[in-house]
C-alpha cells in the first residue's frame, strides 16, 4: 500500500509538472483595438502592418486578435474590457480617444497591460505611444516648396488636435526656410476619416490657388483629387504612389512594428512597465516615402541631407527664432520648442493661413 501511494504520488507529480509546462507554452494573448477599418492605406492600416510585423517575429509566442471600427467612449471601454476578460495579457489601444477607457480597465486589471496611441497620461500598467510628425512634415515642407510655382501650398487637417497642429507647423517651416514668402492654406475637414469632406477641402485649397497640398488625415482622398486635377501631393500615413502615379511628390508614413515587438516581449519577460514612447526619423517609426517621378534630383538630395541633419541632431525642427500667425513670438532665438511640450501646442506659425486661431 506504502509503494501504491508513493507510485501515485509521483504519477501526480508528473501529470502537474506536465500542466505546468504545457501552459508555460501557451501563447501570450494580445489585443488590438482600432479606430477605423483596415483598408489599404491610413492609419489604421499602418498600425495593423505593425501588428503582422510583431506576429511574424514572435511566431507561436503570441495570439492576436484585431477588433476594427471601434468608436471612442463606452464602446471603446466595452470592447478594451472584453479583451482583458478573454484572456488578453496586453491591450494595444490604437487611438487618442481609447486613452481614459483603458485607463479605467486597467485600474480593474492590475496584472494586465495597456498602452494608447497618442497617449500621455501613465500607470504601473499603462503606458502610451507617438510618433514625431514633426520630423516628417518638415522634411515634406522642403520637397513642397521646392515644387510650388504659386507660393501655395494646401493643408488638408482632421482636426486642430495638438498632433495635426505641429505637424502643420512643421511643414510649414520646412516649406518657409526654402521660401519664406510661401503662405499654406489649410482646412479641417473636423473627422479622422470621411473621404468626401476631405475631397472637398482638397479641391477648395486647389481652387484657392494651391499648386501642392498634403493633409493630415485617413484616407487617400486628398491624394486622388489632387492627381485629377493635375497638382503635386504629399501624402499622410501611407505611401499612396499608386494613387497618384503622375504628380505624387513622397509622402509621410510612420512603422509600429519594432515598438509592438519590443513591447510584447517586455511584457512576457515581466520587465514592461508604464512609459511613453515618442519615435521618429532615428527610430524608424517616421519613414519618407519613396520619391514620385516628378521630384528632381536636386529636391531629392537636399531633402536627404536635411533628413540626415535631423537625425543627427543638428537640425531641430522647432529651433527658434519662431513666430505665430499673429507676430507673436513662441520661440525665442537660441531656443528650442522642446519635445515635451508638443501635446500642448494649440498656436499656428507665421504663414498659415486658415485654420482656428487661438
Amino acid at each position: 500500500m506504502r509503494r501504491f501511494i508513493i507510485k501515485a504520488a509521483a504519477l501526480a507529480f508528473a501529470c502537474g509538472a506536465g500542466f505546468t509546462a504545457v501552459q508555460a507554452a501557451e501563447p501570450m494573448k494580445i489585443g488590438f483595438v482600432y479606430l477605423g477599418p483596415v483598408g489599404d492605406t491610413g492609419w489604421t492600416y499602418q498600425n495593423d502592418l505593425g501588428r503582422k510585423e510583431m506576429e511574424a517575429k514572435l511566431g507561436g509566442k503570441v495570439q492576436v486578435r484585431a477588433v476594427p471600427n471601434v468608436n471612442a467612449g463606452p464602446d471603446a471601454e466595452r470592447v478594451i474590457r472584453e479583451l482583458s476578460n478573454d484572456g488578453s495579457k496586453l491591450v494595444f489601444a490604437v487611438s487618442f480617444g481609447f486613452m481614459q477607457p483603458a485607463m479605467k480597465v486597467a485600474a480593474d486589471n492590475p496584472e494586465k497591460f495597456y498602452s494608447t496611441a497618442s497617449g500621455y497620461l501613465t500607470a504601473p500598467n499603462v503606458g502610451g505611444y507617438n510618433a514625431k510628425w514633426h520630423e516628417g512634415g518638415y522634411l515634406a515642407g522642403i520637397v513642397a516648396a521646392r515644387t510650388t510655382k504659386s507660393k501655395v501650398l494646401g493643408f488638408v487637417g482632421a482636426l486642430p488636435v495638438p498632433d495635426v497642429v505641429w505637424d502643420l507647423n512643421a511643414f510649414t517651416l520646412g516649406a518657409r526656410s526654402v521660401d519664406p514668402k510661401i503662405q499654406v492654406r489649410t482646412v479641417f475637414v473636423n473627422s479622422w476619416y470621411d473621404p468626401t469632406r476631405e475631397r472637398e477641402a482638397a479641391l477648395t485649397l486647389i481652387n484657392a490657388g494651391a499648386d501642392v497640398v498634403t493633409h493630415f488625415t485617413d484616407t487617400p482622398a486628398v491624394v486622388t483629387a489632387a492627381e485629377e486635377r493635375g497638382v503635386a501631393s504629399i501624402s499622410f500615413h501611407s505611401d499612396m504612389r499608386k494613387y497618384a502615379p503622375k504628380h505624387y511628390l513622397t509622402g509621410i508614413t510612420h512603422h509600429w512594428g519594432d515598438y509592438y515587438t519590443q513591447v510584447a516581449q517586455q511584457v512576457m519577460a515581466g520587465t514592461w512597465k508604464g512609459q511613453l514612447y515618442f519615435g521618429g526619423l532615428k527610430e524608424g517609426t517616421i519613414q519618407m516615402a519613396p520619391f514620385g517621378p516628378s521630384v528632381p534630383k536636386a529636391v531629392q538630395e537636399l531633402m536627404l541631407a536635411k533628413q540626415k541633419d535631423i537625425v543627427s541632431g543638428k537640425l531641430k525642427v522647432f529651433a527658434g527664432p519662431i513666430k505665430d500667425q499673429h507676430g507673436v513670438v513662441r520661440v525665442a532665438a537660441g531656443a528650442s520648442y522642446p519635445d515635451a511640450d508638443l501635446g500642448k501646442m494649440d498656436w499656428f506659425v507665421e504663414g498659415v493661413v486658415g485654420g482656428p486661431t487661438h
